[in-house]
This record gives C-alpha cells, structure tokens and sequence, in this order.
C-alpha cells in the first residue's frame, strides 16, 4: 500500500496553474513568453478597497474571526444578492470561504457521499470534476456544441440526469467559453430541474458583471423560485474586483447545507482572512463604476482576439458575451506538422507547440472536457494580446 492516500489518485494538479507556472519558468530562463493562461484581470484592486484593508490593518483587525465570515461581510452579501438578483437571504444562510474554489470545495464535500453523481455542462471549468472526485463523487458531463456557442441544451441536461444525480453545477458566464445564459436559457434548464425534485443546483455566478453586448445577469434561483430552496448560489471578489490574490469567495443557499459547510471549514482553514474580509466588505458596499469601464476595455480586447483568431489559417473562434476568455476550435488542424517537427495530434501537442516555437502560452481544451480547442485569457494588454494572436496566426499558418 503506498504512502499517499488513494484518493489523489482520482485527481489531477490545475492545469491552468501548470501553464502559467511552465510559462513563468521559461520567461525565468530568459525565453520571450506572452502568457494568455491565467484568469486573471490585469488591472490593479481598485484604491477604495486597498484603503479598507490598510484601514482594519491600522484599527488592528487581525484576529480570528467567525468561521465562516464576519458580520458586516455577511450584511454586506445579503445587501448584494437583494441589490444585484432579487434574491432574499438571511445572514445564517451565508458562506463565506477563502476563494470561491473552498466555496464549491466545502459544499460538495459536505454532501457527496460515494457514487453520487454530478452533472457538469462541459466545456467547464478545470477544477470541478477534481472536487468531485476527491468527494467521492462521479462527474457526468453534459456536452454543449460551438454550434450552439456552448450554451447547454435541456435536452443534453435531461439526458445526463439520473436517479443518482446529486447535484447540477451551472456556471454563466462560463469558464472557459466565455457563454453567458439569458433569463430564456436559464428558464429552459430550469423546467428541466423542476421535473428532477433530487437534483440540487449548484451556480457559480463568478463572471456575473462581466457580461457584454446589452445582456442581462440571470442566476437559477431567481429566474425559478421554486428551485431557491435546493440552490447554493456561489460567488466572489476574484474577477470583477480585481482580487484574484486577496481569496474571497461566499455563497449563499439553505441553512442546512451553510451549517455543514461551516462545519467542513472549521476543521481545514477556519476564517478567511480577517483584513481580506474587511477589504470585501468595501468591495461591495462601496462605488461600482470601475466596472463598466473595464468592461468597455474588456469589449475592445475580445473583440480584437476574435476578429485576429479568426484569421488565423484553420481556427474558429466564437464571439462570447462574457467573462474575458474565448474558445476556439483547431479541429482543421488535427493531423498537421509544425515548423519544428511537432504533430499536431491532439489540442495538447497543439499548445505545447506552440508555447515552445512561438512562446505564447494558452489552456488545451482537454484541461476542460472540451477538445480539440484551447482557451485564451484576454485579460491582458492590448500591445500583449496583438502580439500573441500575431505569434498564433504565423504558428496556424506554418503548420503542413
């Protein structure tokens, strides 16, 4: 019997954090390396947050707090999710983790027993079927198509539930797509969940302002109500907030579900950090502005990756509404050489090729159950983005 536990053995590291970090080592080597891997904005906190934490610093607010949460963030997410989605919540009904991936983490763990199944539309997220896994748990895919921009079809959701289905996890917009639901798409899947009375639903709501193009949020719980009570609606700083390092990330759901996450967390991390949530509290009372002008850059910068995708020799490149990454499709170029001698088997002989003949560092879409693609993040600078889509677009049509 070896040393470390069996249940490693079912998951793998982040393959997202592997990119940037292998990235990251040849740009240390000296090597000329754009990376296009990280969900993460370029753009700085904004001050008004960088001042609460230096304030609760100086007000010496650096012990334990709650578990789960202090009680100003919790009004602060109450006053949110009223504010933003209609939704009512009482503070005993609020989770509060370090990042919404301990959110996700506690919430599945505390639920899934052995065998449970957890249908996830893919492409998704690299770290969801991971959680599941290490929980015991059995990852059921629901394809989406580019086709269909990646949006899920009740159909394909109807198909992938089963008596066993514990849980379905919904993220708009989406990582790695970048597909954002209306109020209509939600609805659909929703009629679907109502027919299911033992599935839960899980939202991860992360990209919620950052949308496109005049579309409206809509999360599950508030286009159906009658699915609020078996929905745990998941969110955080990390993207809109610029605070991917700060880790703050809270959901909120039925008490039930909140008391047992709580009880998960006390034994692993206990609270968040104390000045982190002193710096969320202003985060989310505080002005919002900066967000519609990033967005406006955000608009400009996927607009630039798509039309220069989509000239490069044997890609397709949808154009999403949200988040800041896009997805395109290498299908045409399966089978072909690079410069180097490198065949071009699958989406991850594709991007390491790539990372290594014209240094530019992007996410193979079999990381997110969705191939042959590869994921760009553009939330970078607009001289950086115009230079890798330039270094992709000669790699594409190098190819043979």
């Amino acid at each position: 019997m070896g040393f470390i536990a069996d249940s490693l053995n079912r998951i793998q590291p982040s393959a997202t954090i592997a990119v940037s970090t292998k990235a990251r080592e040849l740009a240390a080597q000296g090597r000329d390396i754009i990376s296009l891997s990280a969900g993460e904005p370029d753009f700085d906190t904004p001050e008004n947050i960088k001042e609460a934490a230096k304030r609760a610093l100086d007000a010496g607010k650096t012990k334990y707090t709650d578990v789960d949460g202090i009680p100003e963030l919790k009004a602060a997410i109450v006053a949110k999710f009223k504010r933003d989605n209609s939704l009512d919540y009482k503070p005993s009904q609020v989770s509060v983790g370090t990042g919404g991936k301990q959110v996700l983490y506690n919430a599945l763990l505390a639920t899934l027993n052995p065998g449970d199944e957890v249908v996830i539309p893919a492409p998704c997220w690299v770290s969801y079927a991971d959680i599941v896994l290490l929980g015991g748990g059995k990852p059921v895919f629901a394809p989406t198509t580019l086709e269909d921009g990646y949006k899920l079809k009740p159909e394909a959701l109807e198909k992938a539930i089963t008596p066993k289905t514990k849980w379905f996890i919904f993220n708009s917009p989406s990582n790695p797509t970048g597909t954002a639901y209306s109020a209509g798409d939600i609805k659909a899947l929703t009629d679907v969940l109502l027919r299911h009375e033992h599935v839960w639903v899980l939202t991860d709501d992360m990209y919620e302002h950052l949308l496109y193009d005049g579309l409206k949020f809509a999360t599950p719980a508030a286009v159906e109500p009658r699915l609020y009570p078996r929905t745990l609606t998941m969110n955080g700083l990390s993207k809109a907030y610029c605070m991917t390092g700060w880790r703050l990330g809270y959901a909120a759901g039925p008490e039930q579900l909140i008391n047992a996450m709580r009880k998960l967390q006390s034994q692993s991390t206990s609270n968040p950090s104390s000045i982190t949530q002193w710096a969320g509290v202003e985060a989310l009372n505080g002005p919002q502005d900066f967000i519609a002008k990033h967005n406006k850059i955000f608009v400009e910068r996927r607009d630039l990756v798509v039309g220069m995708l989509n000239q490069a020799r044997g890609l397709q490149c949808p154009n999403p509404q949200g988040a800041f990454y896009v997805y395109p499709s290498i299908k045409a170029l399966i089978g072909k050489t690079s410069q180097s001698g490198a065949k071009i088997a699958d989406d991850e002989a594709f991007v390491t090729a790539l990372l290594q003949e014209e240094g530019v560092a992007v996410v193979h879409g079999a990381a997110f159950e969705g191939s042959p693609s590869f994921r760009v993040s553009y939330a970078a600078s607009t001289e950086a983005l115009k230079e890798a889509c330039t270094r992709i677009q000669r790699f594409c049509g190098n190819l043979t």
